[in-house]
């Protein structure tokens, strides 16, 4: 049977931040396919830099561990490495108008904040402050997201002639968003359902995107925090948004080193039991409110990204588009009793194989196989 094309959901997080805050060196440590210049100058990132990175899971590991598979084939989400902001790009200053547009392409922010002083990187906006760093990006996106805002409440004054009633309760959740931008407030924050986000859908709005923050701070800093990272937390508290606190440029050195021994030692040395980035990482697939699900057999052991809520045959989908047109069920073990019973065939002996249909709305972690007809 000949199968169509592999299906990719290709969902993507941004790197934000002004000019030499660390952000390049975060993709290069974060990206295992794509290596971004990084230079002490204003814009050394013009065209985004993108990068595939593989999601950090030790369940994929255990699970291989008991099917000995020919390969292991870990999650991805794509990094995305965003040329530095500054104040008055929501005007076109410093090519402004081309870094927001492809801000507006991603699904969530990784805003970089620089936590450190170092009289040998430049920087233009005076002493280092991560909460007036961080307002300057927050005004910068606001302020374009008012103007894409304006412009459809134009168009929509317009039609509210008509008395439909969809179209007044879109003029009256665009009008909730305009005030929300003119207090100097984020989208995000709005806590906006369903069918209030539909109003505002086709907007793109940079400032609805769900973000985490990185303080990058000194390497004395790197397991404790400091000043400037705790002020960073407090400012965004209310926020309910994490942030994360690392070394971007010994998470470099660290993604560089081949040899696993080499690596180990090294983070031994820095008191590390992991490196930072699995956290970002594993944060960033979070923020995009997407889950994984597993199937394990001899030719392979793989890990495949879904959304929250998916269904059984959505999540098919993401193998081959065939999967979910001919779906008929779906042969379901939940991870923990894979684990626990060691295979498919002792999961299948004592009860814990379950079979589920189109309804079934796939859980973290479940191990499957899809029976499909086409």
């Amino acid at each position: 049977m000949r199968l169509k094309k592999l299906t990719c959901m290709a969902l993507q997080a941004g790197i934000v931040g002004l000019p030499n805050v660390g952000k390049s060196t975060l993709f290069n440590a974060v990206s295992n396919s794509a290596k971004a210049q990084a230079s002490n100058y204003r814009f050394c990132t013009i065209e985004p830099n993108v990068g595939l990175v593989n999601v950090p899971d030790e369940r994929l590991d255990k699970l291989a561990s008991l099917v000995h598979p020919e390969r292991i084939v870990p999650t991805q989400i794509e990094i995305v490495d965003i040329a530095g902001l500054v104040k008055g790009a929501s005007k076109g200053e410093g090519l402004g108008n081309k870094f927001l547009a492809n801000i507006r392409e991603v699904d969530a922010i990784v805003h970089v904040i620089r936590c450190f002083e170092d009289d040998n990187i430049l920087r233009d906006e005076g002493p280092v402050n991560p909460v007036s760093d961080k307002e300057i990006i927050d005004t910068e996106l606001q302020l374009k997201d008012l103007e894409s805002v304006e412009k459809k409440l134009q168009r929509t004054e317009k039609l509210i002639r008509t008395g439909d009633v969809k179209i007044k309760a879109e003029y009256e959740v665009l009008k909730q968003c305009r005030e929300q931008l003119e207090k100097g407030k984020n989208i995000r924050e709005m806590d906006l359902g369903p069918e209030q986000k539909t109003a505002i859908a086709d907007l793109f709005l940079l400032t609805d995107k769900p973000v985490l923050y990185v303080a990058n701070v000194d390497e004395a800093s790197m397991q404790t925090g400091n000043t400037y990272s705790e002020i960073l937390k407090a400012a965004v508290a209310k926020e309910n948004a994490q942030v994360i606190v690392m070394n971007n440029s010994i998470e470099a050195q660290i993604a560089e080193m081949e040899d696993p021994a080499d690596r180990a030692l090294f983070m031994e040395e820095y008191k590390m039991t992991e490196p930072a980035l699995n956290k970002l990482i594993r944060s960033s697939y979070q923020l995009l409110n997407l889950l994984t699900y597993f199937t394990a057999g001899v030719q392979e052991v793989r890990a495949w990204t879904i959304h929250a809520g998916w269904k059984a045959p959505q999540a098919a989908s993401v193998i081959h588009t065939d999967f979910e047109k001919g779906f008929i069920k779906a042969e379901v073990i939940a991870y923990n009793d894979y684990i626990q019973y060691g295979s498919e065939a002792a999961c299948r002996e004592n009860g814990k194989l379950r079979i589920e249909g189109k309804e079934y709305v796939v859980k973290d972690g479940d191990v499957m196989h899809f029976r499909f007809n086409v």
